[in-house]
């Protein structure tokens, strides 16, 4: 039976180095790795966020409403979404892209059972937009949809290893967490998720896998199943 999962993916990982942007090259790369996971018998489903053009929560302005912010960068995740999908669709994968509202003829909108129809032929479902809320980030985003969807875990790559007791990037006396509970998480505000999608994982009962998102190798790895980063249980 195929494992089914969903992978947060940053738009980071679609940027073009520190200043950011949408690179096409970048794409390829990621694509050229998700593209083969249906011959390891996964069935993929992707959230991407959208920070690598624009986080709606850093566009403030005394005149632009919350509102507004959120939804230019729920935006964002849809362009980073149709690049991607046109990369894997090049890569030799079928892929298509979901969101919460009409955008266009490029996009589907989305639909639980149309989703989960696409994994189940082996296709790939790209899943942009956010929640099509104000005030959820994409994290909340992609507990959602890999509750809908019936995934068999959920998946966030980041920068580090793994979950650690403080910020290694900052703190060279944080060490990392090999297993935790949602409850842990909370109780010592770990930032794994936001608190709104880890209560949703914990509610449900879905384990959550943190990784090195930027590595090739520990990508395959946690989408193959291993034992790779911090793993969070109910």
């Amino acid at each position: 039976m195929a494992r089914r999962v969903l992978l947060k993916l940053s738009g980071d990982a679609l940027g073009s180095g520190p200043a950011g942007g949408l690179d096409a090259k970048a794409c390829a790369s990621v694509a050229a790795i998700l593209a083969p996971v249906a011959a390891d018998r996964v069935e993929l489903a992707l959230v991407v966020g959208g920070g690598n053009v624009l986080r709606g929560r850093e566009l403030t302005a005394p005149w632009l409403a919350r509102t507004t912010a959120d939804a230019a960068g729920m935006l964002a995740t849809v362009m980073n979404g149709l690049v991607l999908a046109a990369a894997l669709r090049d890569a030799g994968a079928r892929a298509e892209v979901f969101t919460p509202w009409p955008t266009g003829g490029e996009s589907h909108l989305f639909s639980a059972r149309a989703a989960r129809d696409l994994l189940a032929s082996g296709g790939i479902a790209v899943l942009a937009g956010g929640t099509g809320n104000p005030f959820f980030t994409t994290d909340t985003a992609a507990a959602l949809r890999a509750l809908e969807l019936e995934c068999d875990e959920l998946l966030k790559g980041t920068r580090v290893d793994g979950i650690y007791t403080a910020d290694p990037e900052t703190d060279p006396k944080a060490t990392r967490i090999a297993s935790i509970r949602y409850t842990e998480v909370l109780e010592r505000g770990l930032e794994v998720m936001d608190a709104a999608a880890v209560a949703l994982c914990r509610e449900h009962r879905l384990p959550l896998r943190v990784f090195r998102g930027t590595d090739p190798a520990t990508l395959r790895a946690a989408l193959r199943g291993e034992d790779v980063g911090t793993v969070v249980r109910p």
